[in-house]
């Protein structure tokens, strides 16, 4: 179970955010002061630390200096007043990963948590790389990648959905020399089209209704460090055209803004889209296509890197064992033949979706043939499978004998639509009990049409 330091001065703030993250099973311990909570760091370990950036005494921004200081593995989320939001950016600069501004919904809250459990959860050892596979296909990929890295080129990173995009972007900023900077990420695709410029450039006070109080915008809490563009080919085209100036000039204004503000950041931009068939169909600006395939990376699928599951299989089982709370199991030598055979149409997120429900359908300790419910059979046909003594497919339990099974999608969008039946419509708590980040559920519903 996860678990979180509170810092705030205002004691139903404190009460309030114990018991709704209580309620979303993350465990959570509050001080009032920056000096009670050095002693509570000094005394037991925490997975975040939530602080207000105003304390009386030591302030939010001493607290964070004092974790940076000792380089504690904890990160820290800011909380600011309106008012306070310049101080926040500058405590992001300092590194802290995120900031919240009251008064703020505890939801966004639990989401940012869980990114940052997922974040931690899929970060390599100091020095080592995120990358796993030693296939001749992933040496490349690390070849490029450390190619990149010296430089700070804009890259664009294709490949089908889950190939690993946005873990190949962390590894380029990793491996560069600005790795200490802030690596921001967003996904055009899972954001309301009205929202993505605000969100993107930021705004000044009055730039529009609700527009309370400045806020800066991706590409400034990006710094010297890498802006991540997922799903870049569901840009609107207006905003293609914002983009396309900013890549061009290396500056940015925000929205009602009378300045510019010089970009610093190395912007990746990545698509499971054909960019090239989205430009001929004028859905996509061809010099911005240009512009962000300086540098192009094609991730591979899952079925051409076979030689790579067993790795990948180990690696994604302790991580799931331990999100799970469980030892982690071992995988038979029929189980894994099975894992080799497979196609995955939806690559490395599907490989990790069908360990998980492994773990919850098999004895724990061991995982076996039988417990492998691989969702659509067909993929045991389409693809060119090593020789292996593969175990016949077993189909989700309650499964009508002799059924056919509708494709992966279908089958992902009942399964999500039951998840939010049961959580009465509560996203974070539907993703959660998936085993999927919320960033994740939100892009699902939108592209299932599940928002009803």
């Amino acid at each position: 179970m996860m678990r979180v330091l509170i810092v705030d001065d205002e004691r139903n703030i404190r009460l309030s955010l114990q018991k709704y993250l209580g309620l979303e099973h993350i465990a959570a311990e509050s001080v009032e002061s920056g000096e009670s909570a050095l002693a509570s760091l000094a005394q037991s370990s925490f997975d975040a630390v939530i602080v207000d950036l105003k304390l009386p005494g030591m302030s939010g921004q001493a607290v964070l200096e004092w974790i940076q200081a000792r380089k504690l593995a904890v990160p820290v989320i800011m909380i600011s007043a309106h008012g306070q939001i310049p101080d926040a950016v500058q405590a992001l600069h300092a590194g802290a990963k995120d900031y919240l501004v009251k008064p703020f919904d505890p939801g966004e809250l639990v989401g940012k948590l869980r990114a940052l459990q997922e974040t931690q959860e899929a970060a390599p050892a100091p020095g080592k790389s995120a990358l796993i596979g030693t296939s001749a296909v992933m040496e490349r990929l690390s070849g490029q990648i450390d190619k990149l890295a010296a430089t700070n080129v804009t890259v664009l990173l294709t490949g089908e959905s889950g190939t690993g995009k946005e873990v190949a972007a962390r590894e380029i900023h990793r491996r560069s020399a600005q790795a200490e900077a802030p690596f921001v990420a967003v996904n055009i695709g899972g954001m309301h089209e009205g929202l993505i410029e605000s969100e993107l450039f930021g705004h000044e006070k009055g730039a529009f209704t609700g527009a309370l109080s400045r806020k800066p915008g991706l590409f400034e809490l990006a710094g010297k460090g890498c802006l991540f563009l997922d799903e870049i080919g569901e840009m609107p085209l207006p905003l293609q055209v914002k983009l396309l100036r900013v890549l061009q000039e290396r500056k940015i204004r925000r929205l009602g803004g009378l300045t510019d503000i010089p970009l610093a950041a190395r912007i990746v931009s990545a698509t499971n889209r054909d960019l090239e068939a989205l430009v001929r169909e004028g859905r996509f600006r061809e010099d911005l296509y240009y512009r962000i395939n300086v540098f192009r990376i094609e991730l591979p699928p899952l079925r051409e890197r076979r030689e790579d599951i067993p790795l990948l299989a180990d690696h994604l089982l302790k991580n799931l064992a331990s999100r799970l709370g469980r030892p982690a199991p071992k995988l038979s030598p029929d189980g894994l033949a099975q894992l080799c055979a497979y196609g995955y149409p939806g690559n490395i997120r599907e490989l990790e979706n069908l360990l998980e429900r492994a773990l919850i359908y098999g004895d724990g300790r061991t995982i076996r043939s039988e417990d492998l419910l691989f969702p659509d059979s067909r993929y045991w046909e389409k693809q060119d499978a090593p020789a292996l003594a593969v175990a016949p497919v077993r189909p989700y339990p309650g499964t009508p004998e002799g059924a056919a099974w509708g494709s992966l999608e279908a089958i992902e969008r009942e399964a999500i639509r039951e998840a939010l039946v049961r959580c009465k419509g509560n996203r974070t708590k539907a993703a959660q009990e998936l085993g999927i980040s919320r960033k994740t559920i939100l892009n699902k519903i939108r592209t299932y049409g599940l928002s009803s």
